[in-house]
């Protein structure tokens, strides 16, 4: 098999975090092929022209179709905005090109079912960047309580927090539309934490949910008359699992202070567990065992015991960051697409996650518990 080619599109903070990955993921992978970046696509093409070369590839080009026909292309990464990730998506598989796509699918639950419809009747791969899980200290987790570390799990809660929409004087963007972002805070934020949620308790059969929105207009960039927020900046749910365990969860983008609060706690009739993403490489494990004298939280530091952190660093505590995550993703891609098969996690595991975000606004606008698979 020869090294896979890459085209890219978007060249903003993730299109950057791609490149970063298959600039470096042999190097950390070794048993993984090497990629060949072949185009860079973006719009304005001196843009484009610009950051290919800083980007590591060969060709820069504003017409992301033609990476389509292009036959030295193997694996499409979608950075775009998330109104384009639909038609791309679809359009790329159907030149049977595997797709690297950022979260969410699309804009619509709607749209996300037939873009994970239309991978499933695909020879291709597909991945979705809900990096976090690569984290080790989430797989280490897993594991824990696969093993039965906590014993059985009795209740999931989440926080996932962000401030970069707390500041009302800060200017209207396509990020508060319905038509270019879809939804806000759970689209940018929340189906991170439900994606951790169904990888660590299993998946999520129903809910209730209210959501806000803080600051119903925001100044026009241009001058003009302040212009409307579309869509949520707080959401909050009561999750009911599939095996029974109840939970809940709530995100915010105008959470003045909080940067990547992506917090967790896994609870068991033994114990529990928990992780903080700001500190993304301490887990903390209590288990109900021992004198109670000293019982407390044990903090566990990531380190080469923990897959895949021995890949980037020999001694623990070092510390792994966000865009070592993403090499992590890419290498589960390429390794996928070396021994044929299926990618985690695709088109079809992220619909999963998105469908219970969409059931929160569902439910926060209709009052009503909310079945995954009823919503529309």
């Amino acid at each position: 098999m020869r090294n896979p080619g890459i085209g890219l599109i978007g060249t903003g903070f993730m299109g950057k975090c791609h490149a970063l990955a298959y600039r470096s993921v042999a190097t950390i992978f070794p048993d993984v092929l090497a990629p060949d970046l072949i185009t860079l696509c973006d719009q304005p093409l001196d843009q484009a022209s610009k950051l290919s070369k800083e980007f590591g590839f060969s060709k820069a080009t504003d017409d992301w179709q033609s990476l389509l026909s292009d036959p030295d292309i193997d694996i499409i990464s979608i950075t775009t905005p998330n109104k384009l990730h639909h038609e791309i998506a679809l359009a790329a598989l159907q030149s049977g090109k595997h797709v690297y796509c950022e979260k969410p699918l699309s804009l619509t639950i709607s749209q996300a079912r037939e873009m994970a419809n239309a991978a499933g009747k695909s020879r291709s791969k597909t991945i979705v960047g809900y990096n976090y899980l690569c984290n080790p200290a989430i797989q280490h987790a897993r594991e824990l309580i696969h093993q039965g570390a906590i014993g059985r799990i009795t209740h999931f809660r989440g926080v996932v927090d962000e401030d970069y929409q707390a500041d009302p004087d800060l200017p209207w963007t396509w990020r508060v539309t319905k038509s270019e972002a879809g939804l806000g805070a759970l689209g940018d934020l929340g189906c991170h934490l439900v994606s951790i949620a169904c990888t660590l308790v299993g998946p999520i059969e129903s809910l209730v949910a209210d959501m806000q929105t803080i600051y119903a207009k925001r100044p026009d960039p241009d001058g003009g008359n302040p212009r409307p927020v579309e869509n949520e900046d707080v959401a909050s749910a009561l999750l009911r699992f599939e095996n029974g365990v109840q939970g809940s969860m709530s995100t915010s983008r105008s959470a003045w202070g909080r940067k990547n609060y992506l917090v967790w706690e896994v609870h068991g009739d033994r114990g529990m567990l928990t992780c903080n993403q700001e500190r993304m490489n301490e887990l903390r494990l209590y288990e109900n065992k021992g004198p109670v004298s000293t019982q407390g939280f044990k903090t566990i530091l990531s380190g080469p015991a923990h897959p895949s952190y021995g890949a980037f660093c020999p001694a623990p505590g070092h510390g792994l960051g966000f865009n070592d995550l993403k090499v992590i993703e890419l290498a589960g891609l390429l390794k996928a697409i070396e021994d044929n098969k299926p990618a985690s996690p695709s088109f079809s595991d992220a619909l999963h996650f998105e469908e219970v975000i969409h059931a929160i606004s569902t439910s926060a606008t209709s009052g009503e518990r909310v079945e995954i698979q009823s919503i529309i």
